[in-house]
């Protein structure tokens, strides 16, 4: 194992609620596209996933954030990836769906072009992220993980939406 193998090992590992735990190896990874490009993020954090409505828009809040729904009784701000990450194109129609996440003690939304599976992997299955200009910062980003002829960019979904940058949520209890 070289050095980058060891450093996304321990990135996959540090971003794990159970660190030190021997299922550590393997991990679970929700999949879902975002335009032509499909993403994973841990299943740990998924609350579930829900056909897309329209949210009650907030007044002077950036473009990506549609604004909230009520689920439950829990008022959830709805956020649009495709729009956070300059997409070409943003429909809606019957494969958007809205994955509710627990980020902290914060329920978020998050509207996505659809989900496909749930993926495991293990450390063999993943790759250190190249370094190049992005639309998502380098350091929320996991890896790229590797399954027989498809490949994810693997989210770290806490600190992306915990980040200064999206304005949604704190940062987490260490």
């Amino acid at each position: 194992m070289d050095q980058t193998d060891v450093a996304v090992s321990n990135a996959i590992a540090n971003s794990n609620p159970k660190s030190g735990s021997p299922e550590l190896t393997i991990r679970e990874f929700l999949a879902f596209k975002l335009g032509d490009e499909e993403y994973g993020m841990d299943i740990l954090r998924v609350q579930e996933i829900r056909s897309f409505e329209r949210p009650t828009r907030m007044a002077n809040a950036p473009a990506y954030i549609l604004g909230v729904v009520n689920l439950r009784g829990v008022i959830v701000p709805i956020i649009d990836m495709r729009i956070k990450f300059n997409l070409a194109q943003v429909n809606y129609d019957t494969f958007t769906v809205v994955i509710v996440l627990n980020i902290g003690k914060q329920v978020v939304g998050m509207v996505v072009d659809g989900v496909s599976d749930v993926i495991t992997l293990t450390p063999e299955q993943l790759r250190p992220v190249p370094e190049f200009s992005s639309t998502i910062g380098s350091d929320h980003l996991l890896a790229i993980g590797s399954v027989q002829d498809r490949m994810l960019i693997l989210l770290d979904i806490e600190k992306l939406m915990t980040s200064a940058e999206m304005g949604l949520v704190t940062q987490a209890v260490q």
